[in-house]
């Protein structure tokens, strides 16, 4: 971002037209970030709980007094006897993706304290785990490689609201002749772009890989010399795959027998071909092994030979070699034996848990920076209970009165990215960034990292490593022989070393260089169904026939944006698409208030009949603040807390629901 300050105000925000990856594209919910910085509702000061949980009665408080109480609050649980800190749990993700404000000194003070550990699970895990079992990383192809691909499958991606610099580079590849293929139960405005749109159902994904190996194996569309040389356990896969006929696919898939076929041929035949596969077709239960199914289809083929063949979940892993996580966050401070770990998918159950030899000591104090887990974490209302607990100490650092912040005790004012220093990674593409402050921060608003200095003083924390500045800190994020810290600052970006066309000739950092079919301990990969579907649960789905997935609505990003007004305006309000036919059968009319419901809970929001969703699958789009809701929830009131079949993490679009008439 180049961000224009006059006055010592922020007047202007626009992409770096200079930035490779980028040039110069933002998508419309950061270009609107000046408007959030100084949104009305800004936290400008600490607050302090001075009625019920909930009530919203709060009253200004000095940094002094709020620091000292939290301190205190933090001291005394610790102090109960060994292993007593693991009752204090952080919850934190992705509302900022620095590596200083994010985890650094957070981690090193909630280290040395010996807090329990967050697995920071909600978002990706799956399909991350997934990778690094297939490739032996979370690897891909190079971003802007796609403007020289002739055939692109945009799979579980809405592309031109999550991904908008990809959409860029598929928009060159398109007016050079290139086919886009959209691959996702929902029709998207990514979909209405593209040359075709293959509705399947939700928790499909790896039948439909399948059902594309099936086609190659009878058909032709192997490449047998990659397969042999660069692939280790293929004739297992290939034995399941046979069983997958394109019809028995199609039945899977609620597609047709012609789509499998189709998209087969297309893959096999085109040169290069490649895959956009994004976070949202691993939110199931079986997302672990359908991404490791998808991640294989370009070994198959032999697409990885060539530019702009290949495919890209995650690009994160390359910047492995260049971060440097201990360096930051200090896991040596850790007491032995290390804190126990909690899921921070499960945290509903988790805070209501009571102390147990298996569980430990009951969780009594949270502390919640980068994240709004009230809004954004599965099965919402077991979430509400456990924060609403009057004898749980809740601290929250955020930019606004959040659905977790109206149920903390102290709420204590956090920069922007406009007002503090940061260094980034990318999982898109394969630049690290660095983030100058443009601003001095608004009202008492303090870093991240200023605020967990400042309460490690508090608590005799008297290690050297919590003095260091933030620059000491963006200094040390990147390992010196990778990125070059001066030409990171005064560029503001630095390529990290990638080959140019990863895969061509095997290479996957794996033990013997080759992609990985069989691993140890998972096996070979297969069509898992969801753990809510007519073949997993045929009882619950008899009373809850409809599937639903939970995308973010396209100008929010979860639950960040959504009090930016601007960006409510043009999404309205929360609301629940329709398939016509679905809707018909119900009663229901374009713009009914409906009630969706299952047996965790009741979500009360508009009904749009829209030609967007499929028939029998219904699309609740988040994550919008409860407090905004018609009933006072969200679309989470319904997500379950089970986890995927690997990477632990959540299965928000593996969930049956009905709806009728409020």
């Amino acid at each position: 971002m180049l961000v224009t300050v006059e006055q010592g105000r922020v007047v202007r925000i626009q992409g770096d037209p200079a930035h490779p990856p980028t040039h110069g594209a933002l998508c419309t919910k950061v270009s609107r970030y000046a408007e959030r910085t100084y949104h009305a509702e800004r936290l400008l000061q600490p607050r302090k709980r001075v009625g019920p949980k909930g009530s919203g009665q709060w009253q200004d408080m000095s940094w002094d007094e709020a620091l000292d109480t939290v301190a205190q609050r933090l001291s005394a649980i610790a102090s109960r006897g060994a292993g007593a800190a693991q009752a204090i749990l952080p919850y934190s993700y992705a509302g900022t993706m620095g590596l200083v404000q994010g985890e650094s000194i957070a981690a090193r003070f909630f280290h040395r304290l010996g807090a329990s550990r967050l697995d920071r699970t909600i978002c990706s895990n799956a399909g991350g785990d997934a990778l690094v079992a297939t490739y032996g990383g979370k690897l891909g192809m190079h971003l802007e490689d796609y403007a020289h691909s002739r055939l692109i499958l945009i799979w579980g991606s809405h592309s031109i609201a999550s991904n908008l610099h990809f959409w860029t580079f598929a928009q060159q590849a398109k007016r050079q002749g290139a086919k886009l293929v959209c691959i996702d139960p929902r029709r998207t405005e990514t979909a209405d772009k593209c040359h075709q749109h293959i509705a399947l159902l939700p928790g499909t994904d790896g039948a439909l890989a399948l059902g594309m190996m099936h086609e190659w194996i009878v058909a032709g569309g192997l490449d047998e010399d990659y397969i042999q040389r660069h692939v280790n356990g293929w004739p297992a896969l290939r034995d399941k795959a046979l069983a997958w006929t394109a019809e028995r696919t199609a039945q899977t898939c609620g597609i047709t027998a012609a789509e499998v076929r189709q998209l087969a041929r297309d893959y096999a035949d085109t040169s290069p071909a490649a895959i956009r596969l994004n976070y949202g077709m691993q939110r199931v239960h079986g997302g672990g092994n359908a991404v490791r199914l998808v991640a294989l289809l370009p070994c198959l083929t032999g697409a990885w030979r060539q530019r702009g063949g290949g495919m890209l979940l995650s690009a994160s892993g390359w910047f492995a070699p260049a971060v440097d996580s201990a360096a930051l966050e200090r896991p040596d401070l850790m007491p032995q034996p290390r804190p126990r770990i909690v899921n921070m998918a499960t945290i509903g159950d988790d805070l209501l848990r009571p102390a147990s030899p298996d569980f430990g000591p009951r969780i009594d104090a949270v502390v919640v920076y980068n994240s709004n887990p009230v809004a954004v974490a599965p099965h919402s209302a077991r979430v509400v209970q456990g924060f609403a607990r009057e004898d749980l100490f809740t601290v929250v650092l955020e930019h606004f009165m959040t659905d977790t912040a109206d149920l903390a005790d102290l709420v204590l004012p956090a920069t922007t990215q406009l007002e503090h220093l940061d260094v980034h990674r990318s999982y898109g593409h394969t630049y690290a960034l660095i983030n100058h402050p443009a601003i001095d921060p608004v009202g008492q608003a303090l870093p991240n990292t200023e605020i967990f200095r400042r309460l490690a003083a508090r608590m005799g924390f008297d290690e050297p490593c919590f003095q260091d500045s933030d620059e000491t800190l963006a200094r040390a994020a990147f390992k010196s022989a990778a990125v070059d810290f001066d030409a990171l600052s005064s560029q503001g970006w630095v390529r990290v070393p990638v080959p140019e066309r990863p895969f061509a000739d095997g290479g996957f950092p794996t033990a013997d260089g080759r992609a990985i079919v069989d691993a140890p301990g998972l096996g070979v990969p297969d069509h898992v169904p969801n753990h809510e579907s007519v073949a997993s649960s045929p009882a619950l789905a008899a009373r809850f026939p409809l599937a639903m997935i939970s995308p973010p609505a396209r100008h929010f990003l979860n639950s960040s944006f959504v009090n930016v007004k601007s960006l409510r305006h043009i999404e309205g309000e929360p609301i629940l698409e329709i398939h016509a036919g679905d809707a018909q059968t119900r009663g229901i009319v374009d713009g009914a208030v409906v009630d969706v419901f299952n047996d965790r809970g009741r979500y009360r929001c508009k009904a749009v009949v829209s030609p967007r969703a499929r028939p029998g699958v219904v699309n609740g789009l988040g994550v919008w603040w409860r407090k905004m809701g018609l009933n006072g929830t969200n679309v989470n009131e319904l997500t379950s807390q089970a986890l995927t079949d690997m990477g632990r993490a959540p299965t928000f679009y593996d969930c049956l629901v009905d709806v009728r008439p409020a």
